[in-house]
């Protein structure tokens, strides 16, 4: 049915595996780069060539030029464009939704996160900006553009306008005292990972509250900030988007965002756009001649009709729109809150952008089973309550199995009160050691840049140092009535509290330093914390070895359960309280220890 000269254009969303791209008769890996960040691959394939354009039109009437397939770690495809200085082959790229703001006005001076195969650069270059900062946090991708595929890439006659920065995303705004006529944020995940739920766990801040603040206060006046995401149906990765937007907008003092905000959606993307002022009536003309000649559909403008939302690209309802006008409304709270998934605007300290699950949806979900419903139930928060659910009962025969067997060796069991003592002791040790762990290495992420850094400075500095006062912690023991454990849980206390009330401004502070600079300051920060939380645990257990030896072994293992519980509950419990409380319940549990010390 298709007219003669059109196209049949297909979304390929899943490339969760290299092994199955490489299925393609005639597709091979052209280079293969490791790095601690990922494996990048760039493939390509003579025999049936790869066109890579997310959110094009169907109206559109140009295809890209050639095209290498880039994946990190067999997934996140994007695509290395040939570029051979003219721009003319580059027509395609204005027929993508998140090529509206150059329609909006002239971006002279345009700041791209996440430059990945380098698709914004070269729309950036075809709607003729004078300067183009790009952002990568992968060198890999970086050296790829610049060194071995140069020629490829077109680097040679692009280096003159675009400035290649390896860094990341956050970082890198906080750290430069540049403005902006533009700064886009377009697609950094991969469309079949982010529809399959598989990021629901994962943290991003690159859509926080705090990150729109960010990019909005290095905007030029009259600028815009460009967000390009994937359109999920039923919506909710749009509106959690918009959400978020309204939220930082009102956190900046705007009284009504509204008269700031413009979105629209294709049949596969839709783009959210702020200004850094009020959008003025020639924008709207721009923004609706942009969507009729591209079939794409308007969402929100202000004062936009509902007439003029759901045309193109049509759904049973004008959701988009609604729920756009729900979010300005005055009670948008109320909106969040009845919706069937999880749309809350995310935050630093609840980074699950990802996250859409929401258990007043699921019994209709289940319904859906044989209809094609299963996408639909995000499985990222189901698995993670199974996995606490396993942990939880394995723990419980693993700690109480143990007594039966205390009681047949020994002839009669510790003495009841004792026992459950040690039990609740070492049970909240174990967990709020690791709660406080995780919610640092969460808090750490923004300062390092890469939940890998974190990780990794954080949990050495954790480990190195708590081990340290353990071994301070001999010089405690002779202290009456446990005061050691007292002492050292007070100082714990202390620095945690003040920690949540300073870190945030000292990262903003420091966020311009160099990686080494950056490493030292997280281990000197980490260090009279971990110090302190590395004493608790050696001096109970010295008492529990003086009064009932034979209970040791069993406070060792109820210390490790609690350790294994813990790592899954603190990511529960940041989802829905955030990390902040996370560190709360965390010194809660210190001072329950505390109080019920062997």
């Amino acid at each position: 049915v298709l007219l003669p000269g059109t196209w049949l254009a297909l979304q390929i969303s899943d490339y969760k595996e290299l092994s199955q791209y490489l299925r393609v008769p005639g597709t091979r890996v052209l280079v293969q780069r490791s790095s601690p960040l990922g494996l990048v691959d760039v493939i390509e394939s003579r025999r049936i060539p790869l066109r890579h354009a997310p959110g094009l039109s169907l109206n559109a009437l140009t295809e890209p030029p050639e095209q290498l397939g880039i994946l990190t770690d067999g997934d996140s495809l994007s695509a290395l464009t040939r570029y051979e200085g003219k721009t003319a082959p580059l027509a395609y790229l204005d027929w993508q939704s998140s090529a509206l703001p150059y329609h909006l006005g002239s971006p002279q001076r345009v700041l791209v996160l996440g430059a990945g195969g380098g698709s914004e650069v070269l729309q950036a270059v075809y709607h003729g900006a004078a300067k183009t900062d790009a952002v990568e946090l992968d060198p890999n991708v970086a050296d790829l553009l610049t060194g071995e595929l140069r020629e490829f890439s077109g680097w040679e006659y692009l280096q003159d306008r675009v400035s290649l920065h390896i860094a990341d995303a956050r970082a890198f705004v906080a750290a430069r005292p540049e403005r902006y006529d533009l700064i886009q944020v377009s697609l950094v995940d991969s469309a079949g990972a982010a529809s399959a739920g598989v990021y629901a766990l994962s943290e991003s801040y690159l859509y926080t509250v705090e990150a729109l603040q960010g990019y909005l206060r290095h905007l030029a006046p009259g600028g815009y900030l460009s967000v390009t995401r994937w359109v999920k149906l039923p919506p909710r990765d749009g509106l959690k988007l918009f959400a978020t937007a309204v939220a930082a907008l009102r956190a900046e003092g705007i009284a009504d965002p509204g008269g700031r905000l413009l979105m629209i959606r294709g049949w596969s993307t839709s783009t959210l756009v702020l200004k850094q002022g009020r959008v003025s009536a020639a924008e709207v003309q721009r923004l609706q001649s942009f969507c009729r000649e591209r079939s794409f559909d308007l969402v929100w403008y202000p004062g936009m009709p509902a007439t003029q939302a759901n045309v193109y690209n049509r759904l049973s309802q004008p959701y988009f729109h609604q729920a756009a006008v729900a979010l300005l409304g005055e009670h948008p709270e109320a909106f969040i809150e009845e919706y069937k998934f999880q749309i809350a605007p995310a935050s630093d300290d609840k980074p699950y952008y990802f996250n859409f699950f929401r258990w007043a949806a699921l019994p209709e979900i289940l319904s859906l089973w044989g209809r094609g419903g299963m996408p639909l139930l995000e499985l990222g928060y189901p698995v993670l309550l199974l996995t606490l659910a396993q942990a939880v009962l394995a723990s419980l025969v693993l700690i109480l199995l143990p007594l039966a067997v205390l009681r047949r060796r020994f002839g009669q069991a510790p003495p009841a009160g004792y026992s459950w003592r040690v039990a609740g002791y070492f049970l909240a040790l174990g967990l709020a050691f690791l709660f406080l762990e995780i919610a640092f290495i969460q808090k750490f992420i923004l300062f390092l840049g890469h939940p890998l850094y974190a990780v990794s400075v954080v949990l050495s500095g954790f480990l190195v140092f708590s081990g340290l006062g353990s071994r301070f912690a001999g010089r405690l023991e002779g202290l009456p009535q446990g005061r050691g454990v007292v002492w050292s849980v007070a100082g714990l206390i202390a620095v945690a509290v003040l920690y949540l009330w300073g870190l945030a401004p000292l990262f903003g502070y420091w966020m311009a330093l160099p990686d080494p600079l950056k490493i030292t300051v997280s281990l000197a920060l980490i260090a009279p914390l971990a110090f302190a939380m590395g004493m608790p645990f050696p001096l109970g257990l010295s008492r529990v070895a003086e009064r009932a030896p034979e209970l040791v072994p069993w406070a060792w293992g109820i210390n490790g359960c609690a350790s294994l519980i813990s790592a899954v509950l603190a990511t529960l419990l940041a989802i829905h309280l955030g990390f902040s409380l996370v560190v709360l319940v965390a010194l809660g549990l210190y001072a329950l220890a505390v109080l019920i010390r062997p």
